[in-house]
This record gives C-alpha cells, sequence and structure tokens, in this order.
C-alpha cells in the first residue's frame, strides 16, 4: 500500500506523519482518516482552495489536474509547479512526499 509522507507544519501535524493509503483515496481524506486535520471548506467538491497542497515527491504518479482545479489553483495562498488540491489527487501506487502550505486562502483574507 503506498504511503503519504507529510512534512512538518506548525500547528497541522508537528512532528509530520507517514501513513498508507489505499490507491484511489485522495490525499485530503487519507489525511483526515489519520488525524491530519487539512481544511477542506467547499467539503471537497473542488470549489476553494483551502485543501491545498505541495506534492513535493511523486506527483508524476497522480492523473494531473483538469481545467476545473487548475482554475481554483490559481486563486490558492502560495502556489508553486507542485501545487495540488489534496480534495483531488488521489493516490496511486507511488508513495508521495506531502508538504501543507504554511496558510490557505482563508488565513490570509482573514489576516492570520
Amino acid at each position: 500500500m503506498p504511503q503519504i509522507i507529510f512534512l512538518p507544519h506548525e500547528e497541522i501535524c508537528p512532528e509530520g506523519a507517514v501513513i498508507e493509503a489505499e490507491a484511489g483515496t485522495s490525499i485530503c481524506d487519507a489525511a483526515l482518516a489519520h488525524g491530519i486535520e487539512i481544511e477542506h471548506a467547499c467539503e471537497k467538491s473542488c470549489a476553494c482552495t483551502t485543501c491545498h497542497v505541495y506534492v513535493r515527491e511523486g506527483g508524476a504518479s497522480l492523473a494531473e489536474s483538469d481545467e476545473i482545479e487548475d482554475d481554483m489553483l490559481d486563486k490558492a495562498w502560495g502556489l508553486d509547479p507542485d501545487s495540488r488540491l489534496s480534495c483531488q489527487a488521489r493516490v496511486s501506487d507511488k508513495d508521495l512526499v506531502v508538504e501543507i502550505p504554511k496558510y490557505t486562502i482563508n488565513m490570509v483574507s482573514e489576516n492570520h
């Protein structure tokens, strides 16, 4: 079963985490199932960017993002080439290394 390695995040998982995820599971669902509370304000419907993550390793194993995800990602805080919406990126048969951004667009707009 593929592993997802979450890099340390000051608030969400300070120690980092290594979890196993079944192929076909979204990164967001896998994280939530293991107590990693990734924000998901739109209930995982690809209508916001709060579940934005960086897939630092293994991203080539994921299906390419579609036009709707790309349009949403354009609004994400801290967008970079490794950016994906964790509610849309589904685990394949390869391990992933995921970094959760320091902020979400909600935190930026609320001046956190």
